[in-house]
């Protein structure tokens, strides 16, 4: 399943039914980013924030 995209980037998630989460990462990009959450609302968001430290991280590098 995938997310809508959010400032450029796309991310993939799955269902754990394990352990009840739905886990992503951000594609596309040479890191790994992920991310995690109970239900899929809450993943969109985690997914927003996500792309959102990335790339505060990027620019603190770039700095």
């Amino acid at each position: 399943m995938n997310l809508p995209d959010y400032k450029g980037y796309s991310a993939g998630i799955q269902f754990d039914a394990e352990d009840e989460i739905f886990i992503g990462h951000v594609a596309g990009i040479a890191d790994v980013v992920g991310f995690h959450a109970d239900t899929l609302a809450e993943a969109e968001t985690a997914f927003h924030e996500a792309v959102d430290d990335y790339l505060r991280i990027l620019a603190k590098a770039a700095g």
